[in-house]
């Protein structure tokens, strides 16, 4: 009979846990990812220190058009990262792929376009730099097709790997994901002149992590994972 209640109490326990796992979980995770983004933020600022040290005997023309292509260089790198990163996470918590395919391709466009064109461009004008507007999901669509599509591939074939890798899987693909993210939210701003962006290297890092980190940290964790959850009970997202 002891037994038998301490069985009930043990699985008790062990449901409440389960459902207090469940609705921390998203925020154990942004945790979790957050010191990986920062790093990866203040690494793309080293890069970028790197870039610019052999750029100063250039012309700022040539300058800005070397940052525009890196710019459009990194910003495809980042839309694959980003649909990955969304479908492993996606993955991790709901077996839909019929839903983890339009999250794998809403997510990754709106993110993208917020942390590498909107907020850099809000923050370079802030910073009083002469901004031009541009999204490459618009304008040139073709160009950025077929690295969504790549990135969601990649996703859905990391995604099928042994579950004990999925952790690790997205933990690496978001610090990458933030870094490509930063040096193409950096570039778009270096292509639209601000080239003394040294001088305010400390507003560039803060600008940075709120236009890059925020954004990619939606992609990566909240949207997926809220996604995936629609629809079930609590006790089902950790099964």
């Amino acid at each position: 009979m002891h037994d038998k209640h301490l069985h009930s109490h043990n699985h008790s326990h062990g449901h409440d846990h389960k459902d207090g796992l469940v609705e921390h979980s998203i925020v154990d995770e942004m945790v979790c990812h957050l010191p990986y983004a920062i790093y990866s933020v203040a690494f793309s600022l080293i890069i970028l220190s790197i870039y610019s040290v052999f750029s100063m005997t250039l012309d700022p023309a040539i300058v800005k058009k070397g940052s525009k292509a890196l710019f459009h260089s990194f910003h495809f790198m980042h839309i694959v990262f980003a649909a990955t990163g969304t479908v492993i996470t996606f993955c991790r918590f709901s077996k839909n792929y019929a839903r983890a395919l339009i999250v794998g391709i809403l997510s990754p466009t709106f993110f993208c376009i917020l942390s590498d064109a909107v907020l850099p461009y809000i923050g370079g004008t802030l910073l009083g730099v002469h901004m031009h507007f541009h999204m490459c999901f618009f304008t040139e669509p073709q160009r950025v097709i077929p690295f969504l599509i790549v990135g969601i591939i990649n996703g859905l074939v990391m995604s099928r790997h042994h579950e004990s890798k999925q952790g690790g899987y997205s933990l690496s693909s978001h610090a990458t994901h933030i870094f490509i993210s930063s040096l193409a939210s950096t570039f778009y701003l270096i292509s639209h002149g601000f080239t003394t962006w040294y001088a305010s290297i400390g507003n560039v890092f803060v600008l940075l992590i709120i236009a890059v980190v925020v954004p990619c940290t939606l992609a990566d964790v909240v949207v997926p994972m809220t996604m995936a959850r629609l629809g079930k009970k609590p006790t089902d997202c950790c099964g």
